[in-house]
């Protein structure tokens, strides 16, 4: 029996003026170049193999292994997309989660070796424990644990759907943030050790220190540090929400963006060392090079590259939205995804740092798991090569290259101004222009714009799209947020954000048939929101507004029982 729970949205945030100092200045450096750029419907984030190899799940559901250029070896076809980075185990195998509630585990070659359906859509990418075992984290709430063959070893009821991507300390403890606004661990036997709440619902996944501390972002607009035993070290306020996953440096920095445009590092005892301002917000993993710097995405579609004292190093703008990290291959090549699935990759770059959780998940490979003094010498001794490799000094950015805070996204021309004028002076055509009679204007037929729906069209649009699962309704999120008079921002596969006046409002989102949907419970929870349940239709008051969005909720999510009791369920 499938069991869901309601989306709250108790903690509200009010939009604040950005106050910190802002770090960004016109960048020192020239930027390198895209060497590589194709069209892959890439979704998901990008695993880099050892050799270079990539592995990711494309918008027509397939799971993709590539070269290190982009060209493909092999791919799978899976019931749904998913955008859960792949993981790529020591052995070569791929495991690669999707919304169709399937893990899959395939071979080196890409051929099925298993696949498990769980109770819920798979936002979170699995963690690779060092027996070869994987924990799982779904919507539906649980958090599985699969052997090596995919079989069951143990599941834990979580009571709240699950977007943070699992974490595993080196004592095997595991990590992962959840909307019931808590961070928790679990023992590697998946009983509950504790809980830690933050203000807010926790997007955001666990990085894990040198010393064992755990850190991640909220909702609540904090970056949180807790000890391993769960309790808080200290928080760092930002100006608006954390959705992004932190990083830990080699040099004890804890970098994480926010969605409210600046890009901030903290030292491990709670200092604010630099903020870089980003100039738009930042949903993305960073990820620290071996030269110390720090290359961040923005939602945008800029990259910024940030020296070791937060200083801007270089940007590169792509006009298009960039909603995941950035992934490094050991031997420099960097790639990243701009929407609509394009491949970009620089090459000839450093590799990533050795540190203790130096990009999403830790490694290019996704394990999501603290580093032994073992693997960390072996990443040394990989990266070495690319780390020590004489790569051409990027020379200082011309000032007409780079325009200084960026602004949304109209990309501008890089090279000179267009030539000067285009009109051809030369030969200024004959005044002898054919019959001065200008030909009758027959207006075109003027198709008077289409006028704008009402609140009452929009509601009934979008009850007549209306969708259920896993016991939710989800309805389009253009027309319910038209219909409510609420203003839609920074839309990803997993979030967006509502606003109200100067309130922003964060929710969670689920794509059907590539639209984006809405739960109807997070509407109903909106600041200044009431809701009453009528026959046939769902009313939404507003202030002196009311809206009907005539549905029927009954018919759409029959009652369902409750369990008895939520907790760990051993099963052998």
């Amino acid at each position: 029996m499938r069991i869901t729970h309601v989306l709250a949205l108790s903690s509200l945030m009010t939009l604040a003026g950005f106050t910190q100092a802002s770090a960004q200045q016109t960048p020192t450096q020239t930027a390198p170049k895209v060497a590589v750029f194709k069209e892959l419907r890439v979704i998901s984030g990008v695993t880099v193999s050892p050799n270079g190899d990539l592995t990711f799940v494309g918008s027509d559901a397939r799971v993709r292994r590539t070269d290190a250029t982009g060209s493909e070896k092999w791919s799978f076809l899976t019931g749904d997309i998913g955008r859960a980075y792949p993981v790529v185990t020591p052995q070569g195998v791929t495991i690669a989660a999707s919304y169709d509630d399937h893990v899959y585990a395939l071979d080196p070659a890409g051929k099925l070796l298993w696949k498990v359906k769980l109770d819920g859509d798979i936002f979170a990418t699995p963690a690779l424990r060092t027996d070869g075992s994987v924990i799982v984290a779904t919507a539906g709430g649980t958090v599985h644990a699969l052997d090596a063959a995919g079989k069951t070893l143990w599941t834990f009821k979580v009571g709240a759907p699950v977007f943070s991507s699992p974490a595993v300390a080196a004592d095997g403890t595991i990590y992962f943030g959840a909307q019931n606004s808590r961070m928790h661990a679990l023992s590697p036997d998946g009983r509950l050790k504790w809980t830690y709440a933050a203000g807010s619902l926790v997007f955001s996944s666990p990085a894990i220190g040198a010393d064992g501390s755990v850190y991640f972002g909220s909702s609540d607009r904090r970056l949180h540090a807790l000890s391993a035993d769960g309790k808080p070290r200290w928080t760092h306020l930002t100006n608006l929400f954390v959705n992004a996953s932190p990083i830990v440096t080699s040099g004890g920095l804890v970098v994480v963006g926010s969605y409210d445009g600046n890009v901030y590092a903290v030292n491990t005892t709670g200092e604010l060392e630099w903020t870089y301002r980003a100039g738009a917000a930042v949903a993305g993993t960073a990820a620290e090079l071996s030269d110390s710097s720090v290359v961040v995405p923005d939602l945008s579609g800029t990259v910024h590259a940030i020296g070791r004292a937060g200083q801007g190093l270089w940007q590169i703008r792509t006009g298009k939205k960039i909603d995941l990290g950035v992934s490094v291959s050991d031997q420099g090549s960097v790639y990243f995804v701009t929407d609509g699935g394009g491949l970009n990759i620089l090459q000839k770059q450093r590799p990533l740092a050795v540190a203790p959780w130096p990009t999403f998940h830790a490694t290019p490979t996704a394990w999501g798991r603290a580093h032994s003094e073992a693997e960390l010498q072996a990443q040394a001794q990989a990266r070495r090569a690319a780390a020590t490799a004489v790569i051409s000094v990027p020379k200082p950015a011309a000032p007409v290259a780079v325009t200084p805070t960026p602004q949304p996204v109209t990309p501008r021309p890089t090279g000179p101004a267009p030539t000067t004028p285009a009109p051809t002076p030369t030969v200024p055509a004959p005044v002898t222009p054919a019959p001065a009679t200008p030909a009758p204007v027959t207006p075109a037929p003027v198709t008077p714009p289409q006028p704008a729906r009402t609140p009452a069209q929009l509601a009934q649009d979008a009850a007549a799209r209306a969708r259920s699962a896993d016991g939710q309704v989800f309805l389009p999120l253009t027309e319910a947020a038209g219909a409510l008079g609420v203003g839609v921002q920074n839309v990803t596969v997993r979030t967006a954000t509502l606003t109200l006046g100067a309130e922003r409002v964060p929710v969670t989102v689920r794509t059907f048939g590539r639209e984006v949907f809405v739960p109807l419970a997070a509407l109903g929870d909106l600041p200044g929101t009431r809701t009453r349940l009528e026959r046939g239709a769902v009313i939404f008051t507003r202030g002196t507004q009311e809206v009907r969005f005539p549905l029927s909720v009954p018919a759409l999510v029959p009652l369902q029982g409750k369990p008895e009791f939520l907790g760990p369920l051993q099963k052998s």
